[in-house]
């Protein structure tokens, strides 16, 4: 929350906390609307730069969430303007319409009272999800975008129900604005690559929701060393290592990358894709300039004991869009002090790998996630 909204509302000026979690700025212009708008008229507005702020009934107000969606969807759909010419300009494109669409769609806003209840007809009970992303209600009515609202619902109903790992025997609870274990091919890859010789120690760099830490206890590290620098990502795997009855193996540290000392085996698992975030929710996926890579590459000698090994979960999807070749990765890898000792690879399951209509098809069709084993140059 960084602003405080004016506007107009039956003659009289309103106010409100601006509040949003991808950073967007707060509205300058708004207009009320409420089921007497029609999906075409709310459209030509938020297009033309008016936010909406919502005073109907609330199912109304998804159902013209969705039309605008589709419409928004045939404006920044695939297939739009001259066919790229590159992989990296294809997925420069498709960067920059996702936001614009993105930024469109956020121009729908609805109320929050200060107590997190959603002051709307027929509105859903939202108080819990909303403390579960932002923190208590400190009393302050706020103004969110739909979109984003509706966002935390969803991850609240994942987080209630958690989400089935067969690797760690029992569920991971992902909390919002933390990068959720849904792709379970690099799950898979820590649960069988073989564990370094006399493995007691490992340390597990930006740990997230904790999935990887959790496997590694699982499979009979006696102390994990887990860290991140996000309070959300270790709030998550703190909840997910007590919930497995891991707390006496997984040790949890806020730190940029590695702790203090040295391991037999450490894990990263960094953002695959070298672009800049567009909201802070996006770091978990997007890694600028491959900085965590690198941080990690660059450092992890430092941290490693003799004969011991450094797993890297990397997918290539960022060297079939152009954005880092696989020779630069392994100029990292030798520079670090490095060698591959060996990489596991396997082939992504989501269904984008299967959707040609996606811009990013072709790139994500050809994709292959590897865990490389690395260890010290010369040992």
């Amino acid at each position: 929350m960084n602003a405080t909204l004016e506007w107009s509302e039956a003659g009289q000026t309103q106010r409100a906390v601006w509040r949003s979690e991808a950073a967007l700025p707060a509205p300058s212009a708004i207009a009320i609307a409420d089921d007497r708008t029609s999906a075409d008229a709310a459209y030509r507005q938020m297009e033309a730069g008016t936010a909406l702020l919502w005073r109907g009934d609330w199912v109304n107000a998804r159902h013209l969430m969705e039309a605008l969606s589709k419409r928004a969807d045939r404006r920044f759909g695939a297939g739009r303007g001259k066919p790229a010419k590159t992989a990296a300009e294809a997925f420069a494109r498709h960067r920059q319409t996702q936001g614009e669409r993105a930024a469109l769609l956020a121009r729908l806003l609805v109320p929050v009272a200060g107590d997190f209840s959603v002051p709307l007809r027929r509105a859903q009970e939202t108080a819990d999800a909303c403390r579960a992303a932002w923190g208590e209600p400190d009393g302050r009515a706020s103004v969110v975008a739909l979109r984003e609202l509706l966002a935390v619902i969803s991850a609240y109903e994942w987080r209630k129900k958690g989400i089935p790992v067969p690797a760690v025997e029992g569920r991971v609870y992902p909390h919002y604005g933390v990068f959720s274990p849904v792709r379970g091919e690099y799950v898979d890859l820590v649960a069988r690559a073989p564990l370094p010789a006399d493995c007691g120690l490992a340390f597990d760099i930006g740990t997230g929701s904790g999935i990887i830490a959790a496997i590694l206890a699982r499979r009979g590290v006696a102390q994990v060393v887990a860290t991140d620098m996000d309070d959300r990502a270790l709030a998550c795997a703190t909840e997910n290592v007590q919930k497995l009855g891991l707390t006496a193996a997984v040790q949890l540290q806020k730190s940029d990358l590695f702790p203090a000392g040295r391991a037999p085996l450490v894990v990263c698992n960094p953002p695959w894709v070298p672009a800049q975030p567009s909201s802070p929710i996006e770091y978990a996926v997007y890694d600028p300039d491959s900085r965590m890579l690198r941080g990690f590459l660059g450092s992890l000698a430092a941290h490693l004991t003799p004969g011991g090994e450094g797993w890297l979960i990397l997918s290539d999807l960022a060297e079939h869009l152009g954005l880092r070749s696989r020779e630069e990765l392994q100029g990292w890898i030798a520079a670090g002090g490095l060698r591959v000792i060996d990489r596991l690879d396997t082939r992504p399951q989501h269904p984008k790998t299967r959707d040609a209509s996606d811009p990013l098809h072709a790139a994500r069709a050809a994709e292959v996630t590897s865990l490389w084993r690395l260890g010290l140059a010369g040992a």
